[in-house]
């Protein structure tokens, strides 16, 4: 018996130590030192929340705006998660082609253009919010067109809108959508 209740001490300490004491103190201080990120980085117009700019966001089929990278699971935060199709896949190959084609066409870019591949395959959590600069470039004149900007003001924006690498060294430099569409969103209105 003494075993039991020295037991049952232990779980009510230890719980009360990692499931209210450590949480508490990893939230309060990430509430004081990184604010903005431990709240999911919104981006607010207006005073109204449009989106993370952590997450991917459905604009693919808008001419008017920078399409993202494409997404396994409809650009939903809840269920994370790529495709899982590998690259002997023949649906695979059929999508990447259907998305080169389609990419192409609504960028009036030639049939042989080659298209980024962060446009052709949805990335491993499906919420990528990111595009590489020339995969935004290629996007630059359909943009300017349906928005009725000058295609030099559009360059403007995304140059401003390139993240250098993260740490210097880490990755490659890239563009988030949703900034840049936001931006591109003030650039119209003002």
């Amino acid at each position: 018996m003494k075993s039991i209740f020295i037991a049952l001490r232990m779980l009510v300490v230890l719980t009360i130590l990692t499931g209210v004491i450590y949480p508490l103190v990893v939230t309060l201080a990430a509430q004081a030192v990184f604010p903005a990120q431990a709240n999911g980085s919104l981006e607010t117009r207006d005073g109204v929340v449009v989106g993370s700019s952590l997450i991917g966001q459905n604009m693919n089929g808008d001419p008017s705006y920078f399409w993202s990278r494409p997404s396994a699971i409809g650009y939903s935060p809840l269920p994370s998660s790529g495709s899982n199709l590998g690259p002997t896949s023949a649906t695979l190959a059929q999508t990447v082609a259907e998305r080169a084609a389609a990419f192409r066409e609504a960028n009036a870019l030639p049939e042989d253009a080659v298209v980024p591949t962060e446009m052709l395959f949805a990335s491993g959590s499906g919420l990528d919010p990111h595009i590489s600069p020339e995969a935004a470039r290629l996007q630059v004149e359909r943009v300017a067109a349906a928005r009725g900007l000058a295609v030099e003001q559009v360059n403007a924006l995304v140059d401003a809108a390139i993240e250098a690498p993260q740490f210097v060294f880490l990755g490659q430099p890239r563009v988030n959508v949703l900034l840049l569409n936001l931006a591109l969103d003030e650039a119209a209105n003002g």
